[in-house]
């Protein structure tokens, strides 16, 4: 992990979530390469647009200069004593060909970004540009809520339902992390109902034992009708820090994210996830 793609709309939000990589990947050396992103053309402003993660055109050139001056002024005056590499880059363009770009021009290896979290479009819980980055861009990503405050992460929950061998790409970068601060994985199934794992489960089951065997992991299992209930119940249990998913398992993944309407649900607002892409 050297490169890290921080997009920003100079927001409380994305300072949030450049506050998160700082600490997180405290006493390192890496390359952090902040994005703003402008649209540079006449579109309309509809509800379409933000599920698409198009950036409404504002004012995108005037001042944008001084406020990249006043964010890495602000970094220095946070992290004095920080050895990272910074880059600033403007894109005038739409959101997601612009992360595209950046990604393969300066081989960015994950993205962290904050997110607002309810956008009020068509019930969508996460926001509209991390909705989009996490399902259109094949790079790991982190969605740091508005709320989420830097905690060391103890102990990271991987959800799964057992029914997907995981590639290489994905266990390499969820062992990545959990190195960092030596993070135990805490794997997680949530059940609708009482039964046994299928065949073909249990052989995924022990592929991903087999695969985290340098890692300090283990598996659980929560009986729950409503899934989302049985995860907060969990994270509340275990003082899970970070929930970490593959973008792959779509239905699975959607309704953690996108849709946790429930009542007393709230790690979407405040647990940083980690989407895991092949």
């Amino acid at each position: 992990m050297q490169r890290i793609l921080l997009p920003t709309d100079f927001s409380e939000n994305s300072w949030n979530a450049i506050q998160y990589a700082f600490a997180f990947f405290e006493g390192c050396s890496l390359d952090f390469h902040i994005l703003h992103v402008g649209f540079s053309g006449s579109v309309e402003a509809t509800e379409d647009l933000h599920l698409q993660g198009i950036a409404i055109p504002g004012i995108i050139t005037k001042g944008i200069q001084s406020k990249f001056d006043r964010l890495l002024k602000k970094i220095k005056k946070t992290y004095p004593n920080h050895t990272h590499n910074i880059y600033t880059h403007y894109e005038a363009n739409l959101f997601i060909e612009s992360v595209r770009k950046i990604i393969k021009n300066e081989s960015i290896d994950m993205i962290i970004m904050g997110t607002k979290g309810a956008s009020h479009i068509k019930g969508v819980t996460l926001g509209s540009h991390a909705g989009s980055v996490i399902t259109r861009v094949k790079c790991p990503t982190f969605v740091i809520p508005e709320n989420a405050a830097y905690e060391n992460p103890e102990s990271i929950a991987f959800p799964t339902d057992f029914n997907m061998i995981y590639k290489d790409r994905v266990l390499q970068t969820l062992k990545q992390i959990s190195n960092y601060h030596d993070s135990s994985i805490k794997v997680l199934r949530v059940a609708v109902r009482e039964g046994t794992l299928e065949n073909e489960q249990l052989k995924n089951k022990d592929f991903l034992s087999d695969a985290l065997y340098e890692i300090p992991h283990s598996f659980h299992w929560i009986q729950n009708p409503e899934l989302e209930k049985g995860l907060q119940t969990f994270i509340d249990l275990m003082e899970i820090k970070i929930i970490a998913m593959v973008g792959k398992n779509l239905n699975f993944f959607q309704r953690l994210l996108f849709k946790p309407m429930i009542a007393k649900i709230s790690y979407h607002t405040k647990i940083p996830f980690l989407v895991l892409h092949e």
